[in-house]
């Protein structure tokens, strides 16, 4: 009887093996059979990772090499919180290695809803190193790139800044950053268990960002920017700006804006203090403004630089009696006293005669109402009214440069056009991309006046330095053109003030071969207004720097 028993369980035993085989045998044949290419790329999935590659961002140099803007490397220090036993003990330690505040950190790795948080973006190498010696459970290090400026303050509003993610957020630095940022490299690897690489299977290298030399010479624009700083603190004035510019090629040498701004600072900088006035900025430009007209009837045969008027103390256009900026009786003026006195009578006459087509289409040709091209981002064209909303007296305003606003870097333009025989160029400031040249280096020139008028326009603006209003603009041992601007800002209501204005001085230098064109407006001085005591002894010394820093020997110079 217990034999039979006995001999039953076991046999019961024995089917209950033979199914349960059976049933592994099934299951692995259909794993095998079914399911064999899902889970193979489960397998693959898991062996597999991809691997991104952050390439370096290019350096922005002068045009000498001097380095503006460069990659420092740090470590940023990331957690899993999921990772981590004790948040309170891990906490304090990171806080201490890394100098970070205990109950941040400790909130952020208390967050275990979360499986990945930045505990230090771009540290100090030294401090992650230490923390890392650690081996704390949970706690991820990555090499990161911080951006640094090695001159701080010098060239700031030209280079700008990048952002924490080292995105270009001002200046040269947002408007190529794509070439400065380049393009991370890609791979495919297989890792073993323990994430070590076994092969690379696919891969898609790193581009590194490219390097850039701006037009800015590192040297000179450290010296512009300290006459600048001086002369605002002088006038006491709202802000300073100043170009200095090669008329024949474009490229600005030094651009300053002041008050400036520390790039390493950025965060702690206003939009309102970081921007680029010389180009994102505009403005009534006043007497500079009238080189326009006299240059139109000049190159249009309208008028000689001889010919004579019988000028009145003002003069009616439409609703508006205009008179001159300093009192006197009717006299007789030539064209060239009417620019080198700086005439708003005369030059309203000269515009009258020349006609509003005209005076528009010249408006036109000199690149005003449009952007210059620089490469700089936020540029604004100013404001050219159509002349099709031209009332009757504007004939009388934009001549004498009223109405109509500017910008520094088309100003200067207008001037380098006078100055390297009447061709338009356009400004720019990078030179060379990595070691080549842009290809807008040597663009091609739009003429817009025959060389006789711009040598007659530039014998009419030597008269404004040698013996005019621009007298404080005189470099000695050097033949100066320039003109001076004077004019009141508008306000709220509409109406021009009596006691904001912006003084301004443009000119070249030497006159008979210019290597130069600088510009220097001067907003809201206090104790004078005229552009002949603002802004032109300011002008005087950026020239006599400039004309220096270049060894342009005393009485002219070859290009």
């Amino acid at each position: 009887m217990i034999r039979r028993v006995s001999d039953r369980r076991i046999r019961v035993l024995v089917v209950l093996f033979a199914l349960l085989l059976a049933l592994a045998l099934g299951r692995a044949a259909w794993l095998q059979a079914v399911q064999s290419t899902s889970l193979d790329a489960q397998a693959d999935a898991q062996a597999q990772r991809t691997v991104l590659t952050k390439p370096r961002r290019g350096t922005i140099y002068d045009r000498n090499g001097r380095e503006l803007a460069i990659g420092e490397l740090t470590t940023t220090v990331f957690a899993n919180p999921q990772e981590i036993n004790d948040p309170v003990a891990v906490a304090e330690i990171v806080a201490a290695d890394l100098d970070l505040s205990e109950e941040h950190v400790l909130e952020l790795l208390s967050d275990t809803e979360r499986g990945f948080v930045y505990l230090a973006r771009k540290a100090e190498p030294a401090r992650a190193a230490r923390l890392e010696e650690r081996g704390l459970a949970g706690i991820g290090f990555e090499s990161e790139e911080r951006r640094i400026y090695p001159q701080r303050g010098v060239a700031s509003e030209v280079v700008g800044f990048a952002g924490l993610d080292n995105k270009g957020l001002e200046g040269i630095e947002r408007h190529y950053d794509e070439l400065l940022s380049g393009r991370a490299g890609k791979s495919t690897v297989l890792a073993d268990p323990y994430g070590r690489t076994i092969n690379v299977l696919d891969e898609d290298p790193v581009r590194e960002g490219h390097d850039l030399y701006l037009t800015i010479d590192h040297r000179l624009q450290l010296r512009v920017e300290r006459l600048v700083r001086r002369a605002r603190g002088y006038w006491k004035a709202q802000a300073v700006t100043a170009i200095v510019m090669n008329p024949h090629s474009g490229a600005i040498l030094s651009m300053v804006v002041e008050p400036g701004f520390d790039p390493s600072q950025n965060v702690e900088v206003g939009p309102d203090e970081r921007r680029n006035r010389a180009v994102t900025d505009s403005y009534e430009p006043g007497s500079t403004f009238k080189v326009v007209t006299v240059s139109a009837v000049l190159e249009e045969g309208i008028h000689k630089p001889s010919s004579s008027f019988n000028l009145e103390p003002q003069i009616d256009v439409a609703d508006r009696t205009i008179g001159e900026v300093e009192r006197r009786g009717a006299e007789v003026m030539t064209v060239s006293e009417i620019l080198a006195r700086s005439s708003n009578v005369g030059t309203i006459t000269l515009a009258l005669n020349l006609g509003s087509p005209k005076l528009e289409e010249w408006i036109q040709r000199f690149g005003f109402g449009r952007q210059t091209g620089i490469d700089y981002p936020g540029e604004v064209k100013g404001i050219v009214l159509p002349r099709a909303e031209w009332s009757g007296s504007t004939i009388g305003n934009v001549p004498i440069g009223q109405g109509i606003s500017v910008t520094p870097v088309q100003m200067a333009a207008l001037y380098s056009s006078i100055a390297n025989g009447g061709k338009l160029v356009k400004p720019r400031l990078v030179e060379r991309i990595d070691g080549r040249e842009v290809e807008a280096v040597k663009p091609e020139r739009a003429r817009i006046m025959t060389t006789k008028t711009a040598r007659q326009v530039t014998r009419m603006l030597e008269r404004v330095v040698s013996g005019g209003s621009g007298s404080k603009a005189a470099v000695s041992g050097y033949r100066i053109a320039g003109k001076t601007g004077t004019a009141a800002k508008v306000e709220p209501t509409g109406l021009y003030s009596k006691v904001r204005y912006v003084a301004s001085f443009i000119g070249f230098a030497p006159a008979d071969e210019p290597r130069l064109v600088v510009f220097v407006s001067v907003d809201e001085p206090k104790g004078a207004i005229f552009g002949g005591a603002v802004a032109a002894p300011l002008f005087s010394q950026i020239a006599q720097a400039a004309l220096t820093h270049l060894e342009v020997a005393p009485g002219g110079g070859s290009r």
